[in-house]
C-alpha cells in the first residue's frame, strides 16, 4: 500500500508541478519587478532629499536657492527664469510657454499688470529678436517688483549687457554670478556684467 500511495502522490505532484512552477515563476518575476520599481522610487527619493539638503547650511536654513518673500511673485520668478533660459537657448516656442505662465502669474500680483501685458506681447512675437526686445521691457518692469518684495533666501544678480537692444543695453535677473546672456544667446553668451546684488 505504501508503494501505491507514493506512486499516486508522485503522479499528482508531477501534475501540480507542471502548472504550479510557471505560476510561481510569474509571481516571483512580478515581485522582482515591483521590488526594482520600489528601489528606483527609493533611490529617487534619496537623491531628491540629498539635493534638498545640499542647499541648506548646518542650521537648516537654505543658502543657495532663491525664494522671494511674496509667494505669488516667487511663482512668477520661476517662470521668468524659464523664459531667460529659453532666450539663452534661442528657443522661441519655449519662450512663449514661459511668457504665458508669467502673464497668468502677474495677473495675480499687485502692480503686475503692465509686466503681464509685456509678457503677452512676448507670446505674440514672431521671432527670437522680438522676444528678446520685449524681454528687456519685461525685465525693466519685473526687477523693481522683485526688489520691493525682497528675498527670504538666496541672492539674485541684476546683470547688464551693453550690446543688447541694438547697443541700448538690457538688464536681466540671474541667480548665478556667471553671465549667461539671454539677449545674445550662443553668439555672445558671456557678454555682460553684474550691476547689482539683491539679497
Amino acid at each position: 500500500m505504501n508503494n501505491q500511495f507514493l506512486t499516486i502522490n508522485f503522479s499528482k505532484m508531477k501534475k501540480v508541478t507542471k502548472w504550479a512552477l510557471p505560476v510561481a515563476m510569474i509571481v516571483f518575476l512580478s515581485a522582482c519587478g515591483s521590488k526594482s520599481e520600489e528601489g528606483n522610487t527609493s533611490s529617487h527619493q534619496d537623491s531628491t532629499a540629498h539635493e534638498h539638503h545640499e542647499g541648506m547650511d548646518m542650521g537648516g536654513k537654505e543658502t543657495g536657492k532663491v525664494v522671494l518673500k511674496d509667494d505669488k511673485l516667487n511663482a512668477v520668478y520661476q517662470h521668468y527664469i524659464h523664459l531667460t533660459t529659453a532666450l539663452i537657448n534661442s528657443d522661441t516656442a519655449e519662450a512663449k510657454i514661459a511668457a504665458s505662465a508669467i502673464e497668468a502669474g502677474l495677473g495675480q500680483v499687485p502692480q503686475g499688470s503692465q509686466a503681464a501685458k509685456t509678457a503677452s506681447r512676448i507670446i505674440e512675437a514672431k521671432d527670437i529678436e522680438s522676444q528678446r526686445t520685449l524681454y528687456s521691457a519685461l525685465s525693466d518692469e519685473f526687477i523693481p517688483l522683485v526688489k520691493k518684495a525682497g528675498l527670504n533666501s538666496g541672492e539674485l544678480y541684476v546683470d547688464f549687457c551693453p550690446m543688447a537692444n541694438k547697443d541700448k543695453g538690457g538688464y536681466w535677473l540671474s541667480a548665478q554670478k556667471e553671465i549667461k546672456n539671454p539677449y545674445m544667446g550662443d553668439k555672445m553668451i558671456s557678454c555682460g556684467e553684474v550691476k547689482e546684488t539683491i539679497n
